[in-house]
């Protein structure tokens, strides 16, 4: 992300653009204001390989706030947007920052978890305007700019590499710090893990890349970062809108792009006419992950935008990556590539390998080295006995090719009547109906059984709930799949609470229907 090298050569030139705003800051715009953040960083006391936190929504000055930290040897903690004031808490506790930066949107949130975090020494609060002043806890109030415009517009004396430390979603327990080991390197020279990311999302000089997600998650995050370092135009969206995106990427001539799959569900569910008026000719690789794609919404979205898409699975722990182009992917269907980075064993419960064709749960020989900062314990559960494999508890099984495809994670395994039940197959066939825009689907209890299966579905605007079509339901997905893997019940939401990032928090859907049992094996 660092910005240096182009600041020189293409000082004029915009590094970003805010998609809706229209707001466009140039290579030396963003050069000048991360190094004012740099030295107001190092004047609060922030050295190499300290922390501070980011908690905004995407706005034109979550870029420099980013770079600051890639400068001047800092962890940044981005934190999602929307979590509450006790979840914020947490993080800022866990991660020890010993600064915020907001936003005046965030700034409630941000001001009810502060009392209770005491590191947190000074809250920069963009957009905040001159009566942002005071105290939140211990930590003094300023608006961002005015905090920053007494430094200078050149680097601080001290350039060090520095990353960022994100947070798991915390899907499956509490959120836990990824920290990766930073070498004392200038700031021009990344991190291997993104050298490797350079390439495999086939980043080049001059890139037009349009990112559509939050960038307080992983991908985003390091695709913005790489077409930066590449001398590219980001289009930042402030939220994803199907109709927008498809209209950005006419209007710029986007060349690069990141989505998940929901993303292409929703520009599906587009009328023909309305997603089929724009010229999406300049696109040449759009690049899909963080959540299973169902086959039948990959197929339309090849058919519709040719043989650009490819694929990847890597969790943000950087334990090992793989990937497949449309092509491959077309030869094995639902797979989510081989591996390109680590070594992969698919093992049973005994850590004993099982043969090709058949889940177990996914290991890496680490290609990146990471530990859950602060948290010495639950990195220990993701190692194997000896050390030298780790996992995020993700199941899947490889075919004969080696390629690898997705079950479930662990946690969300449903077992009835000692039958395991891997709930993605359920889910991606139910989100390909007409009346569905999103389904979730998990183990409930069963006396009989154990467990039983349960989806519960968030219908399309205009589509009313009720037995017909949960019967409806039950029928098309017993047209489909295996009378065992077929949800016995659906209820029905008006939301499902998934991540802008396309992660679902079935944890939250799940835990009432187990509400008065003490194990959720029966």
């Amino acid at each position: 992300m660092y910005p240096g090298h182009y600041a020189q050569q293409r000082a004029s030139q915009p590094a970003f653009i805010m998609a809706t705003s229209g707001e466009s800051v140039s290579y030396e715009q963003l050069e000048q204001r991360s190094n004012q953040l740099a030295h107001l960083l190092r004047a609060r006391g922030l050295q190499r390989l300290d922390h501070y936190a980011v908690f905004m929504e995407n706005n034109s000055r979550y870029m420099e706030a980013c770079v600051a930290g890639e400068r001047s040897g800092l962890y940044y903690t981005c934190v999602n947007a929307f979590l509450t004031a006790e979840e914020l808490t947490y993080i800022l506790n866990n991660s020890e920052a010993g600064l915020l930066i907001t936003s005046r949107e965030r700034l409630a949130v941000a001001q009810k978890a502060l009392p209770a975090c005491p590191k947190v020494k000074m809250c920069l609060v963009v957009d905040g305007g001159p009566a942002t002043q005071g105290m939140a806890g211990s930590a003094v109030l300023c608006d961002y700019a005015a905090a920053i415009a007494p430094y200078p517009v050149t680097p601080i004396a001290d350039e060090w590499l520095g990353t960022s430390m994100l947070y798991s979603s915390g899907t499956t327990g509490q959120p836990k710090g990824i920290l990766r080991p930073l070498p004392p390197d200038p700031p021009s020279q990344p991190l291997p893990l993104f050298n490797f990311l350079n390439k495999l999302w086939q980043c080049e000089e001059g890139m037009i890349y349009l990112s559509p997600a939050p960038l307080y998650h992983s991908a985003p995050l390091a695709n913005v970062s790489l077409a930066l370092r590449n001398g590219g135009t980001v289009i930042i969206m402030e939220h994803f809108d199907p109709q927008q995106y498809l209209e950005l990427v006419e209007r710029y001539r986007i060349t690069h792009t990141q989505l998940v799959p929901t993303m292409f569900s929703r520009m599906l569910k587009l009328p023909v006419e309305e997603r089929t008026r724009h010229d999406l000719s300049s696109l040449k690789i759009a690049i899909h992950a963080a959540a299973p794609c169902p086959v039948q919404v990959k197929e339309e979205m090849i058919s519709w935008w040719g043989p650009i898409i490819h694929e990847y699975y890597g969790a943000t722990e950087g334990l090992g990556f793989t990937a497949c182009d449309t092509s491959e992917w077309l030869a094995h269907r639902g797979s989510v590539g081989r591996v390109l980075l680590g070594d992969l064993h698919v093992l049973d419960e005994q850590m004993q390998p099982v043969p090709k064709g058949t889940p177990g749960e996914i290991w890496f020989k680490t290609a990146s080295p990471f530990v859950y900062f602060n948290d010495p314990a639950r990195t220990a559960l993701t190692r194997s006995a000896d050390g030298s494999m780790s996992t995020v508890g993700d199941m899947g099984y490889t075919d004969e090719d080696g390629f690898l495809y997705l079950t479930d994670r662990t946690s969300f395994m449903i077992i009835s009547g000692g039958v395991n039940i891997y709930p993605q197959e359920s889910e991606n066939l139910l989100i390909t109906h007409p009346k569905v825009a999103d389904a979730a689907v998990f183990g409930v209890p069963n006396e009989d059984l154990g467990e039983e299966v349960k989806a519960v579905v968030q219908l399309l605007p205009g589509i009313k709930p009720g037995p017909e079509l949960e019967q409806e339901l039950i029928a098309f997905c017993a047209a489909h799949l295996a009378r065992q893997k077929c949800p016995r019940s659906v209820d029905f939401t008006n939301q499902l609470p998934r991540l802008p990032t396309g992660k679902l928090y079935k944890r939250t859907l799940r835990d009432p229907y187990w509400s008065g049992h003490k194990s959720r094996i029966l």
